[in-house]
Order: structure tokens, then C-alpha cells, then sequence
């Protein structure tokens, strides 16, 4: 039994690395010790355990991408706090910017309302001023007056 489970780990390991001569070698020793018929035997078994190397291979596989997805899960959670954080400093800033522009509009109708006044003000005192030094014009005499008129105009001055 030595011999044969010596071999097995042998051709496993030039399965490995790849190694067709010391396969080729394995598997001459095998047919002319334990016969033709057995060689399945060392394939079998250099099979399983591929297949058993694999599946373990496998397990590292997934517990390393467990892993990693463990931290991801951990770098998101984070952000999402950060975010949260920077979500609320904005409503801040939002509400200061608002009062301050609420302060500003207030301001700025104060001072529309003392210039509407002035000018409203203006326009009162202009036309009070227009009232007063508006006089009326006299209509003009017939034409067949005209003459006269002309004529006595010249004459009173």
C-alpha cells in the first residue's frame, strides 16, 4: 500500500505542475507493478483529489469574497453616514440662505415702498405744480374778425 499511495501523491503532483515526463513515469511503474487493469485506480484517485483540491480551492474562493463583501458592506454603511451628515448640513445652509434671503426681500420692499412713495410724492407735487401754472388759451375770433382783432391788438400795444 506505500507504494501505491506514494505514486498516487507523486502523479498528483506532476498533474500540477504540469509535468508530462514524470506523469508518463508514474504511470509506467503502475502498469508494470500492479497491472494494466488497476491504472484506473491511480486515475480515480488522482481525480478525487483534484476534485477534492478544487472544492477546497473553492471554499478559500468564497470565504475570501465573504470577506470582501463584509468590508464593502462596511465602506457603504459608512457613506451612507457621511452622507446622512452631509444631507443635514446642506438643510442648514438651505435654511440660513433662506432666512437671509427672506431678510434681504424683506429689505428690499421696504425700499421699494419708500421709493414708490417718494416718486408718487413727486408726481403729486408735479402735478399740483402743472394745475397752477397752466392757463387757459383763449379762443380764436371769427375769421371775419380776424382782421379787427389784429388791428386792435396792434393798436393796444
Amino acid at each position: 500500500m506505500l507504494l501505491k499511495n506514494h505514486l498516487i501523491e507523486v502523479f498528483k503532483q506532476a498533474s500540477l505542475e504540469n509535468n508530462f515526463l514524470l506523469k508518463e513515469n508514474v504511470v509506467l511503474k503502475w502498469v508494470h507493478r500492479f497491472g494494466i487493469d488497476s491504472l484506473n485506480d491511480l486515475l480515480i484517485h488522482s481525480s478525487l483529489q483534484k476534485e477534492n483540491q478544487r472544492e477546497e480551492e473553492n471554499q478559500e474562493q468564497i470565504s475570501l469574497i465573504n470577506e470582501m463583501h463584509e468590508e464593502n458592506q462596511e465602506q457603504i454603511s459608512l457613506i451612507d453616514e457621511v452622507h446622512e451628515e452631509n444631507q443635514e448640513q446642506i438643510k442648514l445652509e438651505l435654511s440660513k440662505t433662506f432666512e437671509n434671503n427672506e431678510e434681504t426681500k424683506w429689505e428690499s420692499d421696504e425700499l421699494e415702498t419708500a421709493s414708490n412713495n417718494e416718486i408718487s410724492y413727486k408726481n403729486q407735487k408735479s402735478n399740483n405744480i402743472n394745475q397752477f401754472t397752466e392757463t387757459p388759451k383763449l379762443p380764436l375770433p371769427y375769421i371775419k374778425n380776424l382782421r379787427k382783432w389784429i388791428n386792435n391788438d396792434k393798436k393796444a400795444s
